[in-house]
């Protein structure tokens, strides 16, 4: 029997999933969380087999969560579910140590086997996610970001406007613009959130505490 975690800021979806493995004699739901803090406490606690996580939550992200079980030490192995298929959220995810990376519409015998592959450290992607991947691997490498490039995404990050980002560099408005579209062209993301999360993620910006 594999025993689960699951962790979705949406009860709803919490609900439908412990029914669907809990129906289910080859699984067993230890507990839920509704964000990556409550993960990670969770799965220090109960130590499941395998960690269904989201990704957008409200409160902590799954690929922080992700980070944290790894820098902890913790066995479950993970498995995002979750709607959205993007490189801003597939590659992180990737990166953070996730071991799977399936979609919310993938049919039930497909979660069940995604979570027996998982649990048994099988690397398990859904058709979109690896065609993705694959994608990522054939494309040239990226141009690194430019110094004036990162001062306007730091800028960004912490909250400040085109206009407040131009006042501080001394720069007009326009040339903001311009560089935030060679960001995102360099990271390949599409709009100002994805370019931060990226960032992030692989380390041009970070966490102030």
């Amino acid at each position: 029997m594999i025993s689960l975690l699951i962790v979705d800021d949406h009860p709803v979806v919490r609900d439908g999933l412990r029914s669907m493995f809990s129906a289910d004699p080859r699984f067993e739901v230890l507990g839920e969380a509704a964000d990556g803090a409550e993960a990670v406490a969770a799965a220090t606690r109960i130590r499941p087999d395998v960690i269904l996580m989201d990704l957008r939550m409200a409160g902590t992200d799954g690929v922080t969560a992700i980070r944290e079980l790894a820098e902890r030490g913790v066995p479950a192995r993970v498995l995002v579910l979750t709607t959205y298929d993007t490189d801003s959220d597939v590659l992180p995810a990737i990166e953070a140590g996730a071991t799977g990376y399936l979609l919310k519409d993938a049919p039930r015998e497909e979660l069940f086997r995604a979570v027996q592959a998982t649990a048994q450290g099988q690397a398990m992607l859904s058709p979109a996610v690896a065609t993705r991947l694959v994608g990522q691997l054939r494309q040239p490498a990226r141009e690194p970001l430019s110094r004036r490039e990162l001062e306007v995404l730091e800028l960004i990050a912490g909250g400040s406007t085109n206009r407040d980002t131009a006042r501080q560099l001394f720069i007009s408005e326009a040339t903001v613009k311009t560089h935030l579209l060679h960001v995102y062209a360099k990271l390949g993301v599409n709009d100002r959130a994805a370019a931060v999360a990226t960032a992030f993620s692989r380390g041009y910006l970070t966490p102030r505490h």
